[in-house]
């Protein structure tokens, strides 16, 4: 059955499931949500995200939103195609699990403002508020702490192979290392090659410019 994510291109929702669907080499037809024109608050489309947010994905009769569990769905369903996102043994995966939740609990906060502030913004010819990045590195800073320390253990956050951990961090950081908070990376030596790691994934490549 055709896959469909209904997205946009310059989402960060939007290229975590992409960048998905691009390491498990599944084709699918990308709709796009033109969010200028409010289309992601029209009826239609509310009937595949209740909440007017993006992305939103279909399978045959199964409907999914929030990016996270479309990306758990796919690496579970697809275990068998391209990269192994999930890891089979329980006790590993129950490792990689505790990852995935520091990047949505811990990272996905701080790195989301800064993203906002300090790309967006600018964007819609916005004024960044330099008190609220001042507070958000602050609060990077730790969780990029804690990052150095597990990478100093480990290539990845959640083992020795590439998972969901690492790639639910793509959208957020692609936007942060192409501003000043990228010194924040570079000050760690251990983050700084994982980044440069995941962020040159040929998977990840072709998401953010198929």
């Amino acid at each position: 059955m055709a896959i469909k994510l209904y997205g946009a291109p310059a989402s960060n929702a939007t290229l975590r499931a992409k960048a998905c669907l691009a390491e498990k080499g599944i084709e699918y037809e990308f709709v796009h949500v033109d969010m200028s024109k409010q289309e992601h608050k029209s009826p239609e489309f509310l009937s595949r995200n209740p909440f007017g947010q993006v992305p939103a994905f279909e399978e045959g009769d199964l409907k999914l939103f929030e990016s996270r569990a479309i990306t758990q769905y796919l690496a579970h369903t697809y275990a068998d195609k391209g990269s192994d996102l999930i890891i089979k043994d329980p006790k590993k995966m129950a490792i990689l699990a505790v990852w995935i939740e520091v990047e949505s609990q811990k990272f996905e906060p701080a790195s989301s403002k800064l993203v906002w502030e300090l790309v967006y913004k600018a964007m819609f010819g916005m004024t960044t508020d330099e008190a609220v990045v001042e507070g958000n590195e602050k609060k990077l800073e730790q969780v990029l702490d804690v990052y150095e320390s597990r990478l100093s253990q480990s290539k990845y956050l959640g083992g020795e192979s590439f998972t969901l951990a690492d790639l639910h961090h793509l959208p957020n950081m692609k936007y942060l290392v192409g501003t000043k908070t990228k010194r924040l990376f570079d000050a760690r030596p251990h983050v700084s090659a994982w980044a440069a790691d995941i962020l040159s994934r040929p998977a990840w490549v072709k998401a953010t410019t198929a």
